[in-house]
């Protein structure tokens, strides 16, 4: 079913539950709902209809959750956008995904301003949600306050249709736009809702991107349950371990370098959040001695996702953490998955290939691409382009991105095999592995660092410290790199490529 009857459905019969809690601000259902009807009619007066595409450069705030909810309503379609984004990037996606309105904040403006002569939008369709007086902007709040809260006139959804478009690279080569529809939304509702044993009582609180693929993991699931939904401007370990123990939160989706923030904090267990039923890490692998850890101070809490935005996921839950705390799971009712090879046969238990699935929430192809999607979508499977391998019970185990591989010597060298090695130095609180060329062995691995600073050590000493514990010698580190702080995307992932490249750049 079309999600588009949600927001009106909470209000009626929960009207006066908490929905969103946001710097302070509360609203309820019915109040929320409003200011979601506002949004919509004030949508429709700009002259959007059904299939208009709204493209949204924003920090997470009220006004992004409200923007989710209002295309939904009206049978447009959102296109959450990085505010990383800038110059070509903003142009090349704005366009490609064929926007009909922009919705941004007032720090992008002068990034719109730089490349607006390019973009294909009606100048009275850029809006700001921030501020009131800037030349050739709308003002969100002017249009919404002048615009009705009764529900929009009733617009026609069906399945198929497209919710969002989110872009997951691309912003200067080949845009890869993955489409979403509302019936891929619904499995979002209603699967993540049970995965994660989230309840109309649940208190979900979100510190990462909302523009990220990973958010409608438990967005989703609260805009079905009428649940409550707690969101921070961005991430703080601090300000985060207070929230979720002032507002009895009881689920929270993170990424790895979240986890290993929040681990810092002594404070960070069962006793100080014994609301706490999830703690779920997504976006990139969580290292194993990390896992441990969270197990140790929030037991029985620990969850993990493996997935693509194109539409595949496996689920490692609390339950089977214990029994296989080096997977990430299986994949949920209704999905499937095969590990293949480079012809695309089956392999048995134990044998490295490439992860293959499909389920519910797999894309119908990338916008505008039916190249693009042929290459990822086969007879109905979704090639990932990661490789790993199953057990004899069925359990995944992430080996590595295909494109990550290090091949020395000519052996396929896994990143992640040494990366566990590394995590379990005292000193090293994160850690990244990357191939770099070598003449003798083709390319050999060298390892960035992050290290603890009450922890005595160089990069020499960690480096031989790894290279008397690895299993063979084309696992042997060539250096170790100590750097303050990872790179990291709006979604809050470790860009490896981009610690590779400014290590090159350095030699």
């Amino acid at each position: 079913m079309p999600i588009n009857t949600l927001a009106a459905r909470h209000a009626r019969y929960r009207p006066d539950h908490t929905a969103v809690v946001f710097e302070g601000q509360r609203y309820t259902h019915r109040e929320f709902n409003e200011r979601i009807n506002q949004l919509a009619n004030a949508l429709r007066g700009q002259g959007l209809h059904r299939g208009d595409k709204v493209a949204v450069v924003l920090d997470n705030s009220l006004e992004l959750l409200e923007v989710y909810q209002a295309v939904a309503k009206t049978g447009m379609v959102v296109v959450p956008l990085s505010p990383l984004l800038r110059g070509e990037g903003l142009v090349t996606l704005v366009n490609d995904a064929d926007s009909a309105a922009v919705i941004t904040m007032e720090r992008m403006v002068e990034h719109f301003d730089a490349v607006r002569d390019r973009i294909d939008v009606a100048d009275d369709r850029f809006i700001v949600t921030d501020a009131q007086d800037i030349p050739g902007y709308r003002y969100y709040h002017t249009l919404t306050k002048a615009a009705s809260s009764n529900e929009p006139p009733w617009v026609e959804v069906t399945d198929d249709d497209p919710y969002n478009i989110i872009y997951s690279s691309g912003t200067t080569g080949q845009p890869k736009g993955i489409v979403h529809t509302h019936y891929i939304r619904m499995s979002y509702c209603t699967g993540f809702a049970a995965s994660y044993r989230i309840r109309p009582e649940s208190v979900i609180l979100h510190s990462g991107s909302l523009v990220f693929n990973g958010a409608f993991l438990t967005l989703m699931p609260a805009f079905y349950l009428g649940a409550t939904y707690v969101l921070m401007p961005g991430f703080d370990a601090r300000k985060m371990i207070d929230l979720m123990a002032a507002e009895r939160v009881t689920h929270a989706m993170v990424v790895p370098s979240q986890i290993i923030a929040m681990l810092a904090e002594p404070d960070f267990d069962e006793d100080h959040l014994p609301d706490l039923e999830m703690i779920c890490s997504v976006g990139a692998p969580l290292h194993l001695g990390h896992k441990e850890e969270l197990a140790r101070r929030l037991p029985d809490r620990f969850y993990e996702l493996y997935g693509l935005t194109e539409g595949f996921i496996t689920i490692l839950d609390r339950d089977d953490f214990a029994a296989k705390p080096g997977s990430v799971g299986v994949p949920p009712p209704l999905y499937q998955m095969r590990i293949v090879d480079d012809d695309g046969k089956d392999l048995p238990a134990g044998e490295v290939g490439e992860i293959v699935g499909r389920g519910p929430v797999t894309m119908p192809g990338y916008y505008k691409r039916p190249d693009l999607t042929a290459e990822a979508i086969k007879d109905g499977w979704l090639y990932s382009g990661d490789l790993g391998y199953v057990d004899d019970d069925g359990f995944l185990y992430l080996v590595d991105r295909k494109k990550d591989l290090i091949i020395s010597g000519g052996v396929n060298v896994y990143p992640r095999d040494i990366e566990e090695i590394v995590i379990q130095h005292p000193a090293v609180t994160d850690v990244a592995v990357f191939g770099v060329s070598d003449d003798r062995w083709g390319e050999t691995p060298v390892a960035a660092v992050r290290l603890d600073p009450e922890v005595a050590t160089t990069a020499d000493d960690v480096k031989d410290w790894v290279n008397e514990r690895v299993d063979a010698r084309f696992q042997k580190l060539h250096e170790v790199v100590v750097l303050e702080e990872f790179p990291l995307s709006v979604a809050g992932k470790t860009l490896r490529r981009v610690i590779r490249d400014g290590y090159l750049e350095g030699r």
